[in-house]
């Protein structure tokens, strides 16, 4: 029985319709989806009447196209496919079917050897693998790449067909940095398919670069009323000619790029050519040279890293540098991990000591963006840009509420839920700035003032001060002992540029001025080193003092402060913030 392209049209949608397992169908709903889907893709604005839908149904449900759908009726009102798998899409082919496609695999091979036609190469094999499987019911010979789960291949129909007729399309985009989704008129020239994942080229006003969506970032496809802008200024055919990939960097020149392949990957990047420009420049006995010209772009770097040590730039300098960086920064995700008998032993010497020294916590990335989001900060804030002397920022998170992502990865989060416990929170965070040649410096001292947001009075809590609006108070003595001091070091440090110096075990009670003035002139002390991403543990009572900065260095440290109990008497933590701690 012939089938018309409208009737077609119906089926295909009335099925994805009835696939749709998240919204209840009823015929009038059929009735509007049909209508709208014959608008879209013919022109047809009458509509569709409801016999003819009752009718494709029926057709459906029949074996007269072999389709056999599984359509029900529930509570006497909603259409819907019993088998939630099912789908005319995935029906078998008819003999008739297999009959047509070898005809066109016959066809299609006898123009395999032309050079026009190249690109038939895998197709017929691919053809041909299909109807083989179809016909003898055995398992398929070819295995193409696929992924079941990507998303956006919904779209590339209403793409191609809005390219196909020059239509505009209102596309709702949410890329991976957007927070949200944002509208905007869109007028697709191209469909780009790499590594299989699909994108579409096109531009969104008439003096505008061209602009490439990926379509898995695509949230919806509407219809636009705006006039269809035609290309007339590119040549789509050369655009993505000097890349690796699908990112285009308008303005950026071809670069020539040499690589030096190991011998055990040779053959594959020779047979294999990473671009069409490749050339093999040298030829040795531990690997070969070969040349692209291309332009720099993410892909081109991600391709490099892919062969990770068989592989190593030669030029041009600044890719050369970006690549080192990038695996610097990857060996440190591994080099630069908290382990839990490391921890064990840090927290066992720091209830012994007062004072341990945690290296390798933050990568020098981390450790970039956290300065970065500082810098940031105080040359844009005004309150900031009114300080000449900025040696510290109390209220650090409230202040700069974006560091908080960035100083608690995944080392500290362990740190706290391992070492301190699940229920410790952040009491204070204070960021340090010891500049080189500085006079700053602090006398030995112990941590014992808390900051709470209002003076209110409580047993055993003594020693008020307001001190520029800072409320502070003594607490007593067994809130001091459930606290620890996590000061993060931004900067290698030493006895140089105003490490601390501690002197241990004399962290289990407040001392008095007297005490204190006894251990600093008797006791033996020692300096705190610590290399630039680790962390000094400290109890607070444990008796410390910063020396001036005598060399060229800076030192810059962010002090934190947890405690796990809360405040008596209505008193509340300044700075109380509760931390995300993953499991």
């Amino acid at each position: 029985m012939p089938v018309n392209r409208n009737a077609l049209i119906r089926y295909r949608t009335l099925d994805n319709c009835l696939r749709n397992r998240y919204r209840q169908w009823t015929l009038e709903d059929l009735i509007e989806a049909c209508s709208e889907a014959l608008y879209e893709y013919e022109g047809i604005d009458k509509g569709v009447s409801r016999r003819t839908v009752q009718m494709d149904l029926q057709m459906m449900r029949s074996d007269k196209l072999g389709y056999n759908a599984p359509i029900v009726v529930v509570e006497k009102k909603y259409y819907a496919y019993e088998d939630p798998e099912y789908s005319i899409t995935n029906i078998p082919l008819t003999e008739q079917d297999l009959g047509k496609l070898t005809e066109v695999a016959d066809i299609l091979r006898q123009f395999k050897g032309f050079t026009h036609f190249h690109e038939l190469n895998g197709m017929v094999q691919r053809l041909e693998d299909r109807i083989h499987t179809a016909k003898t019911k055995q398992a398929p010979i070819i295995d193409l790449e696929k992924n079941e789960n990507l998303k956006g291949l919904e779209h590339i129909d209403r793409l191609y067909q809005a390219i196909l007729k020059k239509k505009a399309l209102s596309i709702s985009y949410q890329s991976f940095k957007a927070r949200e989704a944002s509208d905007c008129t869109f007028h697709p020239y191209l469909l780009k398919e790499y590594r299989n994942r699909w994108f579409v080229l096109g531009i969104k006003k008439q003096s505008q670069h061209l602009l490439i969506l990926a379509l898995d970032r695509i949230m919806s496809i509407e219809d636009s009323p705006v006039e269809y802008l035609e290309n007339k200024d590119y040549d789509l055919s050369s655009h993505f000619r000097d890349v690796v990939g699908v990112t285009v960097n308008v303005g950026d020149a071809p670069m020539e790029v040499e690589l030096f392949v190991d011998y055990h990957n040779a053959p594959y990047v020779l047979t294999k050519p990473l671009h069409h420009s490749q050339k093999l420049l040298e030829t040795g006995k531990n690997g070969i040279v070969i040349q692209l010209k291309v332009k720099h772009n993410f892909e081109l770097e991600r391709e490099i890293l892919g062969y990770g040590e068989c592989m190593k730039v030669l030029k041009p300098e600044r890719l050369k540098r970006r690549i080192q960086e990038k695996l610097r920064n990857a060996y440190e995700l591994y080099d630069k991990e908290l382990k839990l008998s490391e921890l064990d032993s840090s927290m066992k010497k720091l209830q012994r000591r007062g004072s341990a020294v945690l290296e390798n916590l933050y990568t020098q990335k981390e450790i970039g963006k956290i300065l970065s989001a500082i810098h940031w900060a105080t040359q844009n804030q005004e309150r900031f840009a009114r300080s000449e002397n900025l040696f510290a920022i109390r209220n650090l998170l409230q202040e700069i509420p974006a560091l908080k992502s960035l100083l608690f990865n995944a080392n500290l989060s362990s740190l706290i839920r391992e070492g301190f416990g699940k229920d410790y929170f952040l009491t204070k965070a204070i960021y340090f700035d010891k500049p080189p040649q500085s006079n700053w410096y602090v006398t030995w001292h112990q941590d014992v003032p808390i900051n709470v947001a209002e003076k209110k009075e409580a047993a055993g809590f003594k020693g008020w001060t307001n001190k520029g609006g800072l409320v502070s108070v003594i607490p007593p003595v067994d809130y001091l002992h459930s606290s620890f001091t996590v000061r993060i070091h931004l900067d290698d440090t030493d006895e140089q540029n105003g490490a601390l110096r501690i002197i241990p075990r004399t962290h289990f009670s407040i001392l008095s001025d007297e005490e204190i003035a006894q251990l600093r002139d008797s006791a033996e002390s020692s300096y705190c080193k610590v290399k630039k991403g680790g962390v000094h543990l400290m109890k607070p009572l444990t008796l410390h003092a910063s020396s001036k900065t005598e060399n060229d260095k800076h030192r810059r440290v962010i002090h934190l402060e947890f405690n796990n109990q809360e405040l008596p008497g209505g008193l509340a933590w300044l700075e109380r913030e509760e931390v995300f701690i993953p499991n």
